[in-house]
């Protein structure tokens, strides 16, 4: 069963590829994504890979957790389950332009 890890304190020039190529030292890399600024684009810093076995897993993060890659010490855990919540709507409950007019 696959697992997902949260990697933080990226340095900002870290690629995709390099990511993975990292975390393919452990195991099989099914994925690696950085988050990027939606405007942008550059980097936020952190950044998520999915790994094929959760064993490879939990030695990637075992290893690479505060670990020095590209100059920044990585902050490398299991990535939890967040559900998105809805953004909050503007003149939800508070009235809005039509309301006053």
């Amino acid at each position: 069963m696959s697992q997902k890890i949260y990697v933080g304190n990226m340095n900002y020039q870290t690629t995709e590829q390099a990511l993975s190529n990292l975390f393919s030292q452990y195991g099989e890399v099914v994925s690696s994504s950085i988050i990027k600024d939606r405007y942008t684009q550059q980097s936020k810093g952190f950044g998520f890979v999915e790994m094929a076995d959760a064993q490879a897993a939990e030695a990637a993060i075992a290893t690479l957790n505060n670990q020095e890659f590209e100059g920044r010490r990585l902050r490398v855990n299991v990535a939890e389950n967040k559900p998105r919540e809805s953004r909050p709507r503007f003149n939800n409950d508070r009235g809005g332009y039509n309301d006053r007019y």
